[in-house]
């Protein structure tokens, strides 16, 4: 039952923190919380086999049966990089929480509930029970967002909801005719049986174009993006990290686990403009990050770009691209998560995320030569700089794709140096300039710097041992990616158990 552990003990320590009598004892148990959640995943890790492509540690309960909505879990090498993201980022986001803060106990049980609910996305190998796991999310973050944001939260938290709403609805229809049409007289919503149907391609088509819309609302991709400049501006620092580090993978994970392979024709079909609709929203990301003056808004854009990678590469098809996509859901996890954490950290201390306010970050007479340090680095990251994360995961995503998309590819690399660009104006203006004042910011204690440092350590050590984050998801890449679409091997899941 290890993979439900990841799933409700989360949701247990939610609980358990909201009866603690002291702030303290709050955060303590949600550390705790967390910090289980992260060893069960290192101990999932332990046990994972790397040349098994399907699902593994795999658990069955029925639930609906007669509706084939049943509780199965299954964990493989596309979910597995996922949670272990998830479990990461959500306790470094507890750890960073100052427990006297005013409303901190709410917001620590509203992450632990998010993070319980993301992992079970994440497991789901019933597409209903995914779709539940994949709405529980919706109500706390629109309370994180509401409660925790800056001047135009509601309006913010009241945009995420509508977007988030919508592409929960349009998900639940397509699943629902998934399941009823695959399924005759009973539908079938298990993951693997809906791998083995083969609908006739217009239904394919329309069903597609739903999951689509669905998933690419929340990864987000253009002109989907419309909600995530606003939600990620206006929500703070914790929540912004929560929202580009883990949520918008749920987007890119539907997209690989349901849209790609359950419609093989349709998918064929559309892929190339499916590359050309990657390749535009790359630059189109790339473009508006340069034209912003607010960095928080700069990374923001910033994401919409690093998000189409994962198209291009699900377009491709290929394995080796595959395997760049699912490192690059980490890869742009770590990076963002950081670059995020730091802006909120400057305008903290200094009042102001205005590039034409802020400049000598690096001086000592600023104060900030580690923070601004470690602002370079993300920065780098994120341009995909050899040594660092990033730089694997897009070549592997480049690799892939070139062969069957050239043109996209190219827009994509184009993207990749339009990224240096923007960053260069970021640290240009921020952690260098000449200095217009000897204002000394309030100091960064060494406890508000850990959560940087040790995304960074992560950064750093992935991109210079690669094999650590893609020896995970071969196998998995293996049995999904194929260059002509071909029906994909069956994994036989375990009868569900009446015991």
């Amino acid at each position: 039952m290890v993979l439900s552990a990841l799933i409700w003990l989360p949701i247990l320590g939610a609980v358990l923190t909201a009866l603690m009598p002291s702030a303290k004892g709050a955060k303590a148990t949600a550390i705790a919380t967390l910090s289980a959640v992260v060893g069960l995943t290192l101990w999932v890790s332990r046990q994972f086999l790397l040349t098994e492509g399907g699902f593994q540690f795999r658990e069955a309960l029925d639930w609906l049966p007669n509706l084939g909505v049943n509780y199965t879990l299954g964990l493989d090498g596309m979910s597995l990089p996922l949670v272990g993201l998830n479990g990461l980022i959500c306790w470094l986001l507890v750890f960073a929480q100052n427990a006297s803060a005013g409303r901190s106990r709410l917001l620590m049980v509203l992450l632990l509930l998010t993070c319980g609910g993301v992992n079970g996305a994440f497991l789901a190998t019933n597409a209903m029970l995914f779709v539940i796991f994949y709405e529980l999310e919706l109500i706390p973050l629109y309370l994180l967002i509401a409660v925790w944001g800056s001047a135009k939260k509601e309006y913010a938290a009241t945009k995420f909801l509508i977007f988030t709403a919508v592409s929960g609805i349009l998900i639940l229809a397509a699943v629902l005719a998934l399941g009823w049409l695959s399924g005759g007289e009973q539908p079938v919503f298990d993951y693997v049986q809906l791998r083995q149907q083969a609908l006739p391609l217009p239904l394919q088509r329309i069903l597609l174009l739903a999951l689509l819309i669905g998933f690419g609302i929340k990864a987000p991709l253009v002109p989907l993006h419309t909600w995530l400049p606003d939600t990620y501006v206006e929500s703070s620092s914790t929540v912004a990290m929560f929202l580009g580090g883990v949520l918008a993978k749920l987007g890119s994970y539907g997209i690989l686990r349901f849209a790609m392979p359950l419609f093989p024709e349709a998918w064929a079909e559309l892929s190339p403009w499916l590359a050309l609709w990657a390749g535009v929203g790359i630059l189109y990301g790339a473009f508006a990050a340069i034209a912003q003056k607010d960095i928080k808004r700069m990374v923001a854009y910033s994401s919409i770009g690093h998000m189409s990678y994962i198209l291009l590469a699900a377009a491709s098809g290929t394995a080796l691209s595959l395997v760049g996509a699912i490192a690059q859901m980490v890869s742009h996890g770590l990076v963002l998560a950081l670059l995020f954490y730091l802006v909120g950290l400057i305008e903290q201390k200094t009042g102001s995320r205005e590039l034409d306010v802020l400049n000598g970050l690096l001086n000592p007479i600023r104060g900030y030569p580690t923070t601004s340090a470690l602002l370079i680095l993300g920065g780098m990251a994120s341009a995909g700089i050899p040594g660092m994360v990033g730089f694997a995961a897009e070549f592997l995503i480049f690799q892939g794709s070139f062969s069957a998309y050239p043109l996209p590819t190219l827009m994509a690399i184009a993207g990749t140096g339009l990224t240096a660009v923007y960053f260069v104006i970021l640290l240009n203006r921020t952690c260098f300039g000449k200095l217009d004042n000897n204002l000394y910011y309030p100091k960064i204690s060494g406890l508000e710097s850990i959560p940087s440092l040790v995304l960074a350590v992560f950064i750093v050590v992935l991109g210079l041992q690669p094999a650590l984050l893609l020896r995970w998801s071969e196998s998995t890449a293996q049995s999904y990616g194929s260059a002509a679409f071909l029906p994909p091997p069956v994994i036989a899941l375990h009868p569900i158990s009446h015991d």
